[in-house]
This record gives structure tokens, C-alpha cells and sequence, in this order.
């Protein structure tokens, strides 16, 4: 092989090189996005936990109040409005309870009141709560953090049968 030839290959691989560190310092680029779409949502937490018990009373007891608290969980910043349906489905929060121990036999309905506030004369709490309208419900608004809210229930008399009584009451969230 000749110089000439030697230098040729020589610059060629030089011009490679420089082609190819060139290319190295320039690569091709390209962009994607990651996407997310965050929905509202809610859940509450009531259960054996949030029981609302107006202990053993005398039949002459009147007025008798105790209160408990459900839990509610929603997105941050979905408003939220809460409503508590007795089993009576009375939308006024106008519960009865009934005997536990012999619904047969003892027909007696002790009735009891819902409130937001405490005391026989609290603000009702009902369910005539929207998704978008308080009603006699609850207002509130989500952080994403579960928020504790207090529901008083006042039974006016006990001058019932003596016996236990219950009734069951259903948390609607609606957001």
C-alpha cells in the first residue's frame, strides 16, 4: 500500500470518527406525555364503631341524648352533603326503634330524633340531602383526609315497655 493510500485510509477514518462523535453529540429526540385523570370520590365510615347507645333509663327519663361520630372521606375539594335515613325511611331523621329482644310480643316503638347539634332542640338532621343541595342533611367539603362529623340522637320519652331497643340508620354521602 502506498503512503497516498495510507494517508486516504487514514483520513477517512479520521472523518469516521469525527462523523460519528458528531453524530453521538446530536442524537435524535422524541416527547410522550404521562397522563392521569383524578375522578371525585367519597366513602364513609360508620358501623358498630359509630353506635349512638341512650343507656340503660328509667321509664320516667325524658330528653335522653348521646351522640356519636361517622367519617367521611372525600377527593380534595368535592363538596359533599350527608343525609341519615332511619329505618322508617321518615326523610326528617325521625327514627323509631324497636324491641331486640322480643319483637314478637312487645310492639312498642320508642321514638327517637337525629340532630346535628346537641340537645332535644338540635338542628334536624334528615335526609333530604342531593348531590348537589344540603336539604336537612350535612354540608362539607373534601381535603383527600377522612373528616369526623357528630350526630346526636334524643329519644323524647321512655315511658315504653321496658325491654332493649334499636333501630338502624343508613349514612347516604352524595357528592
Amino acid at each position: 500500500m502506498s503512503i497516498k493510500n495510507t494517508l486516504h485510509a487514514v483520513a477517512f477514518a479520521v472523518l469516521v470518527g469525527v462523523t460519528a462523535s458528531a453524530n453521538a453529540a446530536n442524537p435524535a429526540t422524541a416527547t410522550f406525555q404521562v397522563l392521569i385523570t383524578i375522578t371525585k370520590a367519597c366513602t364513609v365510615t360508620a358501623g358498630t364503631a359509630s353506635n349512638i347507645n341512650l343507656g340503660s333509663v328509667a321509664g320516667t327519663a325524658v330528653n335522653t341524648t348521646n351522640s356519636n361520630t361517622i367519617s367521611v372521606n372525600c377527593s380534595k375539594t368535592t363538596p359533599y352533603y350527608v343525609g341519615l335515613a332511619p329505618s322508617n325511611a321518615n326523610t326528617a331523621g325521625a327514627g323509631t326503634m324497636v324491641s331486640t329482644t322480643a319483637p314478637a310480643t312487645n310492639t312498642d316503638k320508642v321514638p327517637y330524633q337525629l340532630t346535628s347539634t346537641a340537645g332535644a332542640g338540635g338542628t334536624i338532621w334528615g335526609n333530604t340531602a342531593t348531590s348537589t343541595t344540603v336539604g336537612n342533611g350535612v354540608a362539607g367539603t373534601g381535603t383527600g383526609i377522612a373528616q369526623s362529623l357528630t350526630v346526636y340522637a334524643t329519644a323524647a320519652s321512655a315511658n315504653f315497655t321496658p325491654d332493649s331497643y334499636a333501630d338502624t340508620v343508613t349514612v347516604n354521602v352524595n357528592y
